[in-house]
């Protein structure tokens, strides 16, 4: 079984999962162009959304949930940051479509925290 089998139902865990899958890539790219710095800290931060997003799911009450969740949020505002600057300088890959990626991410994310603090 594959994590999209198994986590079919869920669409932050797909959406992250893929986006870490992309980020992955990405990263690969700048490694090969020497941007180390920069695909290191893209790397963590990116791969990092979905891993919180995961441990979320074994939450042990709703605030540690709501709390894992904004960690996955926090993850994600670096990640953009980061992006932001791929996308701004000219000598790196185009980044557009992540950046686009994560903003579904976030307003996922943002959501479910919404919903999650409304209910009793």
């Amino acid at each position: 079984m594959t994590f999209n089998e198994k986590y079919k139902d869920n669409a932050l865990l797909i959406k992250t999962f893929n986006f870490a899958l992309n980020i992955i890539d990405y990263t690969s790219e700048l490694q090969e162009q020497k941007k180390f710095v920069i695909a290191n800290q893209l790397l963590k931060s990116g791969t990092s959304i979905g891993a919180n997003s995961k441990e979320s799911q074994n939450a042990e009450s709703k605030a540690d949930f709501i709390h894992k969740l904004k960690i996955a949020i926090k993850e994600a505002d670096e990640t953009e940051y980061w992006l932001f600057i791929c996308d701004a300088h000219k000598s790196f890959p185009n980044c557009k479509d992540l950046l686009n990626e994560l903003s579904e991410i976030l307003k996922i994310l943002n959501k479910i925290i919404a919903t999650t603090k409304m209910k009793n």
